[in-house]
């Protein structure tokens, strides 16, 4: 299990609007990590690990705080018909993803415009959503929580929930000494939750740090990852967070990262996502087209469509036999960090600290 001191914790686009919401949020501080002293969680950088982005800065990182955000996470409360919250489209078991289901569905049965994904080491990125439309962490859940499709709750109705509730505004009183409820506050509650989420204990990280040994078919595979894959999905967190187009259609659909940046250049482009956990997270792609990671593998194999700004890796085919597929395929189970998927202090309930 994760290493505790006492509770210590390893740490584990939609719209340009957000960025204007930044001002609100004077923790933005990216030169140093503030972690206060006294607190019974700490946030610990896994030693394979690059430095977060993420530093915490005026949002202090503490029991109560973390344990505020986990029950916002999991509480539909967050949403317009109370019946969705951020757990219903991330489950734990799955990695925080939504397994088997290329859309999520929100409220009243609407569905989403894209496939959840896994949720891991978000105190690592640089950006959020597919097409990076989101530039920091404390601001991120505006966008699911507002979002017709998903929550569909304006902040507005939000706060005045959990003002008019009697144990939130006890919660929150511990966890920040505010007699009432702002938006800075729960967003800071939900960043404390979700930047301690981390997955950095799977066979994959043991082998990093020589601690265990891959079987011959996983090294085959490690062997092939590294030849045809590293490129994008690189280092211990496994993406280099850049966009790219990965050639699943000649034209896109969905614009991408183009719908961020208003150049056409960018159709099509979507976020390297982390294969953490990705045996656990399907369906794949941006639109869970594929539900297996053979399909994947044929994609890339087979399937590529040369479309104008098709990622320069990819534009040299890839040959893999048989046997390479299924020993790449392997490796990525090697990904699964089953200490993450089950760590109770990450689980809905109460668990103790």
């Amino acid at each position: 299990m994760l290493g505790f001191r006492k509770i210590s914790i390893i740490a584990k686009g939609h719209l340009l609007w957000v960025a204007g919401v930044l001002f609100l949020f004077s923790s933005c501080e990216p030169d140093k990590t503030e972690v206060p002293p006294s607190s019974f969680v700490e946030f610990e950088r896994p030693e394979h690990f690059p430095a977060p982005v993420y530093r915490f800065g005026k949002n202090k990182l503490t029991t109560e705080g973390f344990k505020l955000g986990r029950k916002l996470f999991y509480d539909p409360i967050l949403s317009a018909s109370g019946t969705i919250s951020c757990g219903s489209c991330h489950f734990q078991e799955a990695g925080f993803s939504d397994p088997g289901k290329a859309l999520s569905t929100g409220i009243n049965g609407k569905t989403g415009m894209r496939n959840a994904p896994a949720l891991a080491n978000l105190a690592w990125f640089p950006a959020f959503m597919a097409d990076g439309g989101i530039g920091h962490i404390e601001v991120m859940p505006i966008a699911p929580i507002t979002d017709s499709l998903e929550m569909g709750a304006p902040l507005k109705d939000v706060l005045s929930k959990l003002n008019n509730d009697a144990v939130y505004k006890s919660l929150f009183k511990e966890a920040f000494d505010v007699d009432s409820i702002s938006s800075q506050k729960l967003l800071y509650a939900l960043t404390q939750f979700m930047s301690m989420m981390i997955s950095a204990e799977s066979k994959f990280d043991q082998q990093l740090l020589g601690k265990n040994v891959f079987t011959k078919t996983e090294e085959r595979g490690y062997t092939l990852f590294k030849q045809n894959c590293a490129t994008c999905h690189s280092g211990a967190l496994t993406t280099d967070f850049s966009f790219k187009n990965n050639g699943l259609d000649l034209y896109s659909k969905d614009p991408g990262r183009a719908r961020i940046t208003q150049d056409d250049s960018d159709r099509g482009k979507f976020k390297v996502p982390s294969l953490r956990n990705v045996e656990l997270s399907f369906p794949y792609m941006h639109d869970g087209r594929f539900n297996t990671l053979e399909e994947v593998i044929d994609h890339y194999t087979v399937g590529i469509q040369p479309t104008p700004n098709l990622a320069e890796e990819l534009k040299q085919p890839i040959v893999l036999s048989k046997y390479d597929k299924q020993d790449l395929i392997k490796f990525l189970t090697t990904l699964t960090d089953y200490n993450y998927i089950t760590n109770p202090l990450l689980a809905s309930g109460k668990p103790n600290l």
